[in-house]
């Protein structure tokens, strides 16, 4: 018997936290005037070392307690598989990336390539800019395109993964890729509710892997992953690569540790609205 997506694959709950506007100022001041100021590949480092933590052998000691605290179903644990082939999680981070056992089940053409929150969702042209150390940067700068590259039909969102959030992304469509790009940058802080204005402001900035993939009707999607504090690394699958042909629900990338997704896309998602919780293979 096939379950619906959000009864099985996932434990759909999460909280929107209402942080107040000075506590938001704090954060924010930290994040990108203090943080944010300092060297790009300082902060790389120090992520790396912080990260590394988590892929010694003792973190896997952690997993169990973890999942009782952050997951209402009991079996939860049972859905997923120790990532790279591996019989048993060796480390938290292995826990961290995860693989389904069984991939979701949809038979609509476009679903949502990851799971979290979706917290910013609008008109392409409706999404404001920000300044990233005097540099004007619009949307299109998130894909790593010229202002006005992407049209102003299309929709744009981002999700936010928390950390207990599955943390690989998948393809939302069955086509082909049609171009990656890794654009070094910052690593702020991603919790889009201290960013009040523009919960977006983070995947501006920060390093990040862009991939567009090409649907059966020649429509152009665009994704952008994007690193946070923390992330060691961004990891392509080893099938992502440059004119590959991929199916809706392929591997692209996996997180370690911490992250957002944002995708520009030809549709609006028909089933969700901004604050709302998404999951991979749910219908967009």
């Amino acid at each position: 018997m096939e379950l619906p997506v959000t009864t099985y694959y996932s434990d759909p709950h999460f909280n929107v936290f209402k942080v107040p506007q000075w506590r938001a100022y704090l954060y924010t001041f930290f994040s990108v005037k203090l943080w944010g100021n300092l060297p790009s590949p300082f902060q790389r480092s120090i992520s790396k070392k912080y990260s590394s933590l988590f892929d010694s052998r003792f973190s896997r000691r952690i997993i169990k307690a973890y999942v009782r605290f952050h997951y209402k179903d009991p079996d939860y644990l049972d859905k997923f598989k120790p990532p790279n082939g591996k019989t048993a999680y060796e480390s938290f981070q292995d826990f961290f990336t995860r693989e389904f056992r069984e991939l979701p089940h949809n038979p609509d053409t476009f679903v949502w390539p990851c799971e979290g929150l979706l917290c910013d969702l609008g008109s392409i042209k409706d999404i404001p800019y920000s300044r990233v150390k005097c540099d004007k940067r619009t949307p299109d700068t998130i894909f790593g395109l010229d202002e006005g590259h992407i049209p102003d039909h299309y929709t744009f969102s981002n999700v936010f993964l928390h950390n207990k959030n599955y943390h690989r992304i998948h393809a939302p469509i069955d086509g082909k890729i049609v171009r990656i790009q890794h654009i070094p940058g910052d690593l702020v802080v991603l919790r889009p509710w201290i960013y009040k204005h523009n919960p977006s402001l983070p995947a501006f900035r920060n390093e990040r892997y862009n991939i567009d993939i090409r649907d059966e009707e020649g429509k152009i999607w665009y994704l952008s992953i994007v690193g946070g504090p923390a992330v060691g690394t961004v990891e392509l699958n080893k099938n992502t690569k440059l004119n590959a042909r991929i199916r809706k629900l392929d591997d692209l990338a996996a997180f370690h540790l911490g992250s957002t997704c944002c995708m520009a896309s030809p549709l609006s998602p028909r089933l969700h609205r901004k604050n709302t919780f998404v999951e991979v293979g749910a219908t967009y």
